[in-house]
């Protein structure tokens, strides 16, 4: 995102809060999703729909070649994850 582009998103946003801060609960609800979406910016764990399939395709070609790992029993499966 450019200079520009990024300036002119932060006057709408503050456009945007100006014109509800006179509404308190709207302001509650703007303050709870802002918190969500700061967690979900810090979670490392989260991906994107296009990084999760990514991920599935390369997992389908991996399968496919033969490098995957199978358990003959839930003990043996256990085991191995618990080495990790």
């Amino acid at each position: 995102m450019t200079a520009v582009q990024q300036n002119a998103m932060n006057t709408e946003l503050w456009q945007s809060i100006g014109a509800i801060a006179d509404n308190e609960s709207l302001m509650r609800r703007l303050t709870r999703y802002a918190k969500r979406l700061v967690r979900e910016k810090e979670d490392p764990t989260l991906m994107t729909k296009e990084e999760f399939f990514a991920r599935v395709d390369e997992s389908k070609k991996e399968y496919e070649k033969g490098e995957y790992v199978s358990f003959g029993n839930l003990e043996d499966m256990n085991a191995w994850l618990n080495a990790l």
